[in-house]
């Protein structure tokens, strides 16, 4: 199995890593380390998949069920909930060896520390979630379990999305985030030659828009493409029926 490594300036308790889409059992078209157990893969193969993934982690994942919400999951809601299952897009923590992990194939995967390694974040950045405000309040939830910590002294890495060349949105899209109230960069919607009221998206430099407006400074990553690399990633746009990968952090005790 093949992991990615983010490639940014954390502490050393900061451990990080991305699946690929090999190194699993699942067959066609989920081949083969698919995570999701909602995309219509054999549960079985799920199962498998996340126990090989899950065994270079310091505990059980916290596996997210990710509805495109702006809701974050935080050591406090996880003690109070009645279920197993934790509805939500984002999650912190600032308990060791607590693996938060997300789900994307297309989608943008945020992870968040602080300067000093004692408070960590995973965020699910669909454009949705991303207009709506889901990484302002992973930010919010993050400064809320670290005292000492300001917006200015976390470190973000951006990690494996949908590429600038690939997305394809319509006018809508570029409403929703002008009706957003919030500023975002005249280059992240690109018009499209030749077909009207098509553009094409940056996700990642909206994404550095939100979080800049947040007083987020160290940015990093954001230079894959799941579309166009379809030997590591799963991608929904390209291949419609397909699997997910999944990005993991944690504090190392």
């Amino acid at each position: 199995m093949s992991f990615i490594n983010p490639q940014w300036p954390v502490p050393s308790s900061i451990h990080s890593l991305i699946s690929t889409r090999s190194g699993g059992v699942s067959k066609r078209p989920y081949d083969s380390l698919n995570l999701g157990d909602h995309v219509g893969d054999q549960i079985e193969a799920v199962l498998a998949n996340r126990a090989i993934f899950a065994k270079g982690l310091p505990s059980k994942p916290l596996w997210l069920k990710q509805t495109h919400s702006t809701v974050v999951s935080t050591p406090q809601t996880r003690k109070a909930k009645l279920s197993d299952v934790i509805n939500a897009d984002a999650s912190v923590t600032n308990i060791a060896n607590e693996a938060l992990v997300i789900m994307t194939a297309d989608c943008l995967p945020v992870l968040f520390t602080n300067s000093k390694g004692t408070v960590v974040g995973a965020a699910h950045a669909g454009w949705r979630g991303l207009c709506a405000g889901v990484l302002e309040n992973t930010v919010a939830q993050m400064l809320n379990l670290s005292n000492e910590t300001s917006a200015s002294d976390l470190l973000v890495w951006l990690g494996p999305a949908i590429g600038p060349a690939s997305f394809e949105v319509g006018k809508d899209v570029v409403e929703a985030f002008g009706d957003s109230g919030l500023p975002f960069s005249e280059n992240a919607f690109q018009p499209i030659a030749g077909k009207s009221g098509k553009f094409l998206a940056d996700i990642y430099r909206l994404a550095c828009d939100r979080l800049q407006a947040c007083g987020v400074t160290s940015i990093f990553g954001g230079e894959y493409c799941t579309v166009r690399d379809s030997k590591q990633f799963f991608s929904y746009r390209r291949d419609g029926q397909t699997g997910r990968f999944a990005s993991v952090i944690w504090i190392a005790k």
